[in-house]
């Protein structure tokens, strides 16, 4: 009997922040696998999202979009996670906002090695309604480094999402699947329960929220019919402690909620939800903090 050929490979998704990669990630798996936000750096960790499809096996690698506007402690760990996720992949998705490239897509840019597979993906064309002018943003692009393919989409809406597959498929190497076909992710229940409520603070609290909070799950318990989750959201200054909570505990009771829902969807059970709030001060700082992010 003839065994046929499978193919598996890592894709690291990259580009400054909030050109879309954590949307682009989900859409291709087709699952929520990453948070996202308006917040630039939502994404802190680098999370693999598995997509499998007839004989190919995608391990896509959201990482937090690069930037040196700020330069603290954190933002230094997010940023060099970037730099560890290019190598070791067997294609990298290089993604560029529609009719935007600043410094910031410099700096990510400089980052590619010459010799990789890059595909350059001009996410957000649905901003143009003139086609010919979508083109000649994606023809000055595309002449800034030897991409070995060139693509626009629209992640939100879907749109594109196979050709981009497609044009991954050819740099993956003949491999067995490493996850099996059912797995979505490389991350926990546990982990995914904590990315939810910290996706909610982000959307919730907006220009407010404080960079440097960490949310613990501290008791995850699931059954085929419920999920039973305790989680600690803590920061480092006594003055962020209401800023989460809000009037009343409105705010923190709205958070819970949309957690819950969410946490419902991805974990196919009905969800207990307790979410306290404490101060740590300094805690962002710490060397166990900043190594999550390596």
């Amino acid at each position: 009997m003839i065994e046929s050929k499978t193919f598996c490979g890592f894709i690291a998704i990259v580009g400054r922040p909030n050109v879309g990669k954590s949307t682009l990630m989900n859409h291709l798996i087709g699952q929520k696998i990453s948070i996202t936000s308006r917040k630039p750096q939502t994404t802190r960790h680098r999370v693999t999202g598995v997509y499998t499809k007839d004989d190919t096996q995608y391990l896509f690698v959201d990482t937090p979009g690069f930037q040196k506007q700020y330069l603290t402690k954190l933002n230094q760990a997010l940023n060099q996670s970037v730099v560890n996720s290019l190598s070791n992949v067997d294609a990298i998705i290089y993604v560029v906002e529609a009719g935007i490239f600043n410094i910031g897509d410099e700096e990510v840019l400089n980052l590619l090695p010459t010799s990789a597979n890059v595909i350059l993906v001009i996410n957000k064309r649905d901003k143009y309604k003139d086609r010919n002018e979508l083109n000649q943003f994606v023809k000055e692009v595309s002449q800034k480094y030897p991409f070995k393919k060139v693509l626009s989409v629209a992640a939100k809406h879907d749109h594109g999402m196979d050709e981009l597959l497609s044009a991954t498929k050819l740099y993956l190497p003949e491999s067995v699947f490493l996850y099996p076909e059912e797995q979505l992710s490389d991350k926990s229940s546990r982990f995914m329960a904590s990315e939810i409520i910290r996706e909610k603070l982000f959307r919730s609290l907006g220009e407010e929220l404080p960079y440097s909070l960490m949310v613990e799950i501290d008791k995850f318990e699931q059954t085929s019919k419920l999920s039973r989750i305790f989680a600690t959201i803590i920061v480092d200054r006594d003055n962020q402690k209401p800023m989460i909570i809000g009037k009343g505990g409105e705010k923190l009771k709205k958070i819970s909620i949309e957690s819950r829902l969410d946490m419902e969807k991805l974990f196919d059970t009905k969800v207990h939800l307790e979410i306290w709030v404490k101060v740590k001060s300094g805690f962002a700082d710490e060397l166990k903090f900043l190594q999550q992010f390596e």
